[in-house]
């Protein structure tokens, strides 16, 4: 077992005995000069031996300290080299975990002047819609859809989800002007989407009880757009992630409500993490970004 003596005080020391002064080892470490005269009464006291003597208004090392300030500093530099490696490996790489939708619905087209802005970081993409566990340090941080408030978690809000049908515009022209409650008897895209029953009975439309009728499934909304485009039926979707394909004529919007169900994206990372260079850099970049592109109602 080691019998080190307190950790801390050890550093005081080290920084008195490089500067030769307590006033300047205090400015180092962003403390007093008396916090710095109690840390080395301390380690004095845990060696039973005095490390300085005090000459006036200034001190000087004993026979003691002279031994020991060298061995001391060159075991700090060489926790520091033990560690400069890891903390280069850990700077270099920024691991951002979030939603199939967000990310291939936004994120991922945007990512690259990210990294253009950050050419040393290298960035992965974490698309999953299981939640990433923030605290085993295998993702660096989240992007995902939720109400907020999550204990341990700073959380900085993106963008609020609503929804709205949308349809190819063939698919609209071959089916003339909509009525909410004719989404009963169309082809709906992902029919089992809680949004829909949502979004049906906020227009007034009585929806039938039981299961959903049957209808194509898929994993999420960047699918269910592109099917949507391809003209296979109705999608539920969120304006903001395709107002590109609304304003090119890709999509369209049949009706002018758009609901919410009080949920939002957002960017989330341990507290005590968040200003991690690189987290903070991409936190920095992902909300000018979102404020760039704050969502414009497009009607079709």
């Amino acid at each position: 077992m080691r019998r080190l003596p307190p950790l801390s005080a050890v550093r005081v020391f080290e920084a008195a005995a490089r500067h030769g002064n307590f006033t300047r080892a205090a400015e180092e470490l962003g403390m007093t000069q008396a916090a710095v005269s109690y840390q080395v009464k301390l380690l004095e006291e845990r060696l039973g031996a005095p490390l300085f003597r005090r000459e006036g208004r200034g001190v000087a090392l004993t026979d003691a300290g002279v031994r020991a300030g060298p061995q001391v500093s060159r075991a700090f530099d060489a926790i520091d080299q033990a560690f400069a490696q890891v903390r280069a490996e850990e700077e270099g790489l920024l691991v951002i975990s979030t939603s199939n939708t967000f990310a291939n619905a936004w994120l991922a087209w945007r990512l690259g002047s990210f990294q253009m802005a950050h050419p040393d970081m290298a960035v992965r993409l974490d698309t999953s819609d299981a939640i990433a566990d923030l605290d085993a340090g295998d993702v660096d941080c989240a992007i995902r859809a939720g109400r907020g408030g999550w204990p341990g978690l700073a959380a900085d809000k993106l963008l609020d989800v609503d929804f709205t049908p949308m349809v190819s515009p063939a698919f609209l022209k071959s089916h003339g002007a909509m009525r909410p409650a004719d989404l009963l008897h169309l082809p709906l895209i992902s029919p089992h989407d809680p949004w829909w029953s949502a979004w049906l009975r906020e227009a007034g439309v009585d929806v039938p009880a039981g299961p959903p009728r049957p209808g194509v499934r898929l994993d999420s909304q960047a699918h269910e757009g592109h099917a949507a485009m391809a003209g296979q039926g109705v999608a539920m979707l969120t304006p903001f992630f395709w107002r590109n394909d609304l304003v090119e004529g890709k999509l369209a919007m049949p009706f002018d409500q758009v609901s919410t169900r009080g949920y939002a994206y957002w960017f989330v990372v341990p507290e005590s993490r968040r200003n991690v260079p690189k987290i903070k850099r991409f936190r920095e970049w992902l909300l000018e970004e979102m404020v760039r592109e704050r969502p414009v109602p497009v009607l079709g």
